[in-house]
């Protein structure tokens, strides 16, 4: 991750205790555990579960003495990753013996904390529709978007809607259906597979675009479809493209576009603001409203970027001290400024860029040698496109050689992973990324 994040929320950080499959992490305080909760919680579980070799969940807690971080401070639970913790004997029969499990919704995420704008309101609309009548309206219903932009905000809402009327439902994302699939047909237990997905009022799959290429997968993912819609139950899907342009099987996109497809754009400067004086009322901090326009006047393509602006703005005043002003925003954000904002490099820079650090040329990363070098260079210009292009998947597949949707897909996925555990590699990104940050635009 970027220096100034790791310096930001996780330096101050300690590993607290081990207990029941979940990982206690102390914090110095109540505003970075949330911070942390809500946009590295999952980053650091998935590195986690690499080393412990074992599904773990995170909880954060407050030290109340940094002297002896064996004492947490007292601090409600606020996020579900700890409700999940201490309710789980709350949980149904058969989800408490089977082997599967919903993942944990976040309580933030609900339609109130939503904030509406005319690059989202069809979406709020559809979303709040079919949380209000499940399976009767808008079923399937499928939210498409980029990254950042509030799909998952949607899909966790109708969940948190539909839960707290009592029904049974399942949050999950593409990659837990998988390793769910999987694990059944390894320890041939696909009659508790599917009884258990089949058993719920309502399927919420975050991320649909990761089962691409996976056959077995959508097989599995195509009957418990099936039986849920014949059975009236309600399901909502994400994915980053529209059904139709997808790599998912021509079956699954006629499901998928079967029922409502609506899709979720950047947000336009007066939603931007909206988001902003939002999230400040929830990190219960006083700032200006000449310093939210200094964030909400950078255009910006999702609402993570905006957050993470806001984050490093407070955090910087609460290290240095001062009050929060438009000139001290200004230094906060300091580089941020001076980038955005970023024109789309074009396919050839990325790709050229690649090959001069990878020492290889641009033909041969399009064609189709598959030595290690070149396959893992030519991940890396796939992950660097779709990051600095502003391309769609198949776009990106096409740029280079005509590779399918699915293989981008697994190219981004895996050089994320290598990126949280290989720091050569890191550094490798980080000049080419450099080498593109020189360029003329």
């Amino acid at each position: 991750m970027p220096r100034p994040n790791f310096e930001t929320w996780l330096k101050g950080t300690q590993a607290l205790r081990f207990d029941d499959e979940t990982l206690v992490i102390g914090t110095e305080n109540a505003f970075a555990a949330t911070m942390l909760e809500e946009r590295l919680a999952a980053t650091i579980s998935r590195a986690v579960e690499r080393i412990a070799g074992q599904p773990v969940t995170v909880r954060f807690e407050v030290i109340a003495d940094p002297a002896n971080p064996t004492v947490p401070a007292t601090r409600e639970p606020t996020s579900e990753l700890q409700a999940d913790s201490s309710n789980r004997s709350s949980r149904s029969d058969l989800e408490r013996e089977s082997q599967f499990g919903s993942l944990p919704l976040n309580p933030r995420y609900t339609f109130d904390e939503f904030v509406v704008g005319p690059s989202n309101e069809l979406a709020h609309a559809a979303a709040t529709r079919a949380a209000a009548e499940p399976g009767r309206v808008y079923n399937p219903l499928y939210l498409y978007a980029g990254v950042g932009l509030g799909k998952t905000h949607l899909l966790q809402a109708i969940g948190n809607e539909l839960k707290s009327r009592g029904m049974h439902l399942i949050y999950v994302s593409s990659e837990r259906f998988t390793n769910d699939y999987i694990r059944s047909i390894q320890d041939g237990t696909t009659e508790q597979f599917r009884a258990f997905y089949r058993g719920a009022d309502a399927l919420l799959v975050d991320d649909i675009q990761f089962i691409a290429g996976k056959a077995q997968t959508q097989e599995g993912f195509f009957h418990t479809f099936n039986e849920l819609h014949m059975g009236g139950k309600q399901v909502v899907v994400t994915g980053d493209e529209p059904a139709r342009q997808s790599l998912l099987e021509e079956r699954i996109q006629s499901r998928l576009e079967g029922g409502l497809v609506v899709d979720i754009q950047p947000p336009d400067y007066e939603t931007r603001t909206a988001i902003l004086r939002e999230k400040v009322k929830v990190m219960q901090v006083q700032l200006p409203g000449d310093v939210l326009d200094v964030v909400a006047s950078r255009p910006s393509s999702n609402v993570r970027e905006l957050e993470g602006s806001l984050n490093r703005i407070v955090a910087y005043a609460q290290m240095t001290g001062a009050p929060v002003t438009v000139e001290v925003a200004r230094k906060a954000l300091g580089d941020l400024l001076n980038t955005r904002p970023e024109a789309p490099r074009t396919p050839s820079a990325v790709i050229n860029a690649v090959s001069e650090q990878f020492g290889t040329d641009s033909e041969t990363l399009k064609g189709p040698r598959r030595t290690k070098e070149v396959s893992l260079a030519r991940h890396v210009a796939m992950y660097l496109l779709r990051e600095t292009s502003a391309l769609s998947s198949p776009q990106v597949g096409l740029a280079l050689g005509g590779r399918d949707h699915s293989t981008v897909l697994y190219a981004q996925k895996k050089v994320e992973e290598l990126i949280e555990t290989d720091p050569e590699l890191r550094s490798v990104i980080a000049t080419i990324r450099q080498r593109l940050a020189s360029q003329p635009r």
